[in-house]
């Protein structure tokens, strides 16, 4: 039946090729013969299907799915029957890469991009809740960028190219499922705290999901790291992170505090739903004039190198611009965070320096006005104490000194009027008033202190210990993704985390096969002494792949940015990534009253792609 995996067997679908694997599935590329379109197929491995609770969350992913139908949500369409042998799940064939490998290749994501990813992650987990499917593992590589488009869309169309994939933990909020054996599941770094200590879940696991996943998009890290689960499992139940815009900020407040505000520990304090979520982000970005959410990602992923050039120079700008727009509304606060923000991009920009040192005057000044404001008022409270006070002491007085006028009054000479005793007013006691002045720019919070309180502690980055001698180093590949690295001659794998000796080290990025991609020379990297973890990167180039015609003398070929091929003649494709689809338009000899001819080229690196006209 199949040549890749003889083991497997499934009667409606030819299975072409291995896409993945992972720890539940092994994930192929297939033809569907019935309908002519390419699937994939997940098809859960042999030593767990005889799992009955396995099985039902394999199941359960088909069922809960299914029904839930949104341009970025991977669309479910078919599912084995009960009584095959193998048991499978047939999706939407998606042509790209995981917004993990993008992370990898890229680090942190020109913050627009990151808002704009996560809207329609948003999107298509608004959807998913509305049908009452919680996600419950959103991670990048359970996001899919569809590289792949129309070469000739509709004027103004712009297609999703972002799908959530692999509800495989998800369940139905009103059917009780296989997650209540208090098993925990999910990735450690992206679980709610609710999630981790087996507390009923609903859709704001998925909020918490994915504001660790814009956390990580904005900065490069995760708000929750550790050196292992534990630590990690920890720290996302004690609910301590460093703010976004404090990791890197070029990311922004504004940013910043959406994500913040979905990372809440508690649920309660967590943003509403995934829509309002999303809501908060396209309401950041349109007023920096990005209306197309979809478009603005197309265009990155068609040429991110040139797409962050231009971010990097345009952005200062268009932050500035808005910046002056809400001063002038005055909202001093939002100004001069956009101002700053600006100013981390160019940090020399004395333009933005005055900007930012002008708003910190306003707010001096502010806080001068208001913190004089309250000593008028607290000052006038307490003399109208004292006053009441005293007006109560001196009543006591005059009822003491009444008694002793009757007592004195034979002594008073005839004719001599009578003359009323002073009141006596005792010293009022110390009031202390203590006068809690804000930072500049900051809203003015002004109170009376009477007792001290104990202060909030401050967040603190969370800092990895230092290893005396030693360095954790991670890899990670620009290529295919299923290669390996050998350091030191030992073959391991790229995603893994090694602790390596400070020092040199000899690195080489080792491709899946010899056909696909060019072999790297080795590479020498020093490890250094510091904190964090210290990156390696390693290119492995695909080769390009051959697109040739074979069609009568005469016929032409047109196939986009593949450009046009004739009759037998051949073309080399330039590859960047494992493969790429062009829709190629086969037009008949001059005088031959035929139809052009669509075809879809699947194109392969380091393999020859052959158009038949028949």
């Amino acid at each position: 039946m199949l040549a890749i995996h003889p083991e497997v067997e499934l009667s409606k679908y030819e299975l072409l090729e291995e896409l993945g694997h992972g720890g539940m599935a092994t994930v192929y590329r297939a033809r569907d013969p019935r309908l002519g379109r390419d699937v994939a197929i997940k098809v859960i491995h042999r030593h767990l299907r005889e799992s009955p609770e396995v099985a039902a969350r394999f199941r359960s992913e088909a069922l809960a799915v299914a029904k839930v139908k949104h341009p970025n949500i991977v669309e479910v369409y078919d599912v084995s029957a009960e009584d095959e042998a193998d048991k499978y799940l047939v999706v939407e064939l998606i042509r790209g890469i995981t917004l993990r490998q993008l992370l990898l290749e890229r680090g942190p994501l020109p913050p627009e991009i990151a808002a704009c990813i996560a809207v329609e992650v948003a999107r298509g987990l608004g959807c998913a809740h509305r049908e009452a499917v919680v996600h419950r593992d959103i991670k990048p590589e359970n996001v899919l960028l569809n590289m792949d488009r129309d070469l000739d869309p509709p004027s103004g169309a712009s297609s999703a190219r972002v799908k959530l994939t692999d509800f495989g933990i998800a369940k139905l909020l009103d059917v009780q499922g296989v997650t209540h054996t208090g098993q925990v599941l999910g990735s450690p770094a992206h679980m709610a705290p609710e999630q981790i200590e087996g507390r009923d879940v609903d859709a704001r696991a998925d909020v918490f999901g994915a504001g660790v996943l814009l956390y990580e998009m904005l900065t490069g890290v995760l708000p929750f790291e550790g050196k292992n689960p534990a630590q990690v499992l920890r720290k996302v139940l004690d609910g301590v992170f460093l703010p976004a815009e404090r990791q890197l900020p070029k990311v922004g407040s504004a940013y910043g505090k959406i994500a913040n505000q979905a990372l809440a520990r508690l649920a309660e304090d967590r943003t509403a739903s995934a829509t309002v979520f999303g809501d908060a982000l396209e309401s950041e970005l349109r007023s920096l004039g990005i209306q197309d959410v979809r478009r603005e990602i197309s265009k990155f992923l068609d040429e991110p190198d040139a797409y962050i050039t231009e971010h990097e120079r345009l952005i200062p700008e268009v932050i500035s611009k808005a910046a002056t727009a809400a001063r002038a509304q005055g909202d001093v606060i939002r100004a001069a965070s956009l101002f700053n923000r600006a100013l981390a991009y160019r940090p020399d920009d004395t333009q933005l320096l005055a900007e930012v040192a002008g708003l910190a005057r306003r707010g001096r000044l502010r806080r001068k006005l208001v913190a004089g404001a309250l000593m008028i008022t607290a000052v006038a409270g307490v003399g109208a104490g004292v006053y009441s006070w005293g007006r109560q002491e001196t009543s006591k007085d005059n009822a003491s000194n009444s008694q002793s006028e009757n007592d004195i009054s034979s002594e008073v000479l005839p004719g001599q009027a009578k003359t009323p005793p002073l009141p006596v007013v005792k010293k009022p006691p110390d009031v202390q008033i203590k006068v809690t002045l804000p930072d500049p720019v900051e809203p003015a919070q002004i109170a009376v202190v009477r007792s001290p309180r104990k202060s909030a502690g401050r967040l603190s980055k969370p800092s990895r210990p230092k290893s005396k001698g030693a360095r954790v180093v991670r890899t990670a590949v620009v290529g295919p993704q299923n290669a390996r690295v050998r350091i030191d001659g030992q073959l391991l794998q790229w995603y893994q985390r090694h602790t390596l000796s400070i020092g040199p080290h000899t690195f080489e990025f080792v491709p899946p096969n010899s056909e696909c991609c060019e072999t790297s020379p080795p590479t020498t990297v020093t490890i250094v002494a510091g904190e964090g973890v210290q990156v390696v990167r390693g290119v492995i180039k695909f080769r390009p792949a051959i697109l040739r015609l074979a069609a009568p003398d005469g016929s032409r070929a047109s196939c986009g940015i593949g450009g046009v091929i004739v009759a037998g003649a051949s073309r080399t494709i330039p590859m960047d990534q494992p493969s790429r689809l062009l829709r190629c338009t086969i037009f008949p000899p001059a005088g031959e009253n035929t139809k052009p001819r669509r075809i879809d080229a699947d194109l392969r690196p380091g393999r020859t792609f052959t158009l038949r006209n028949h």
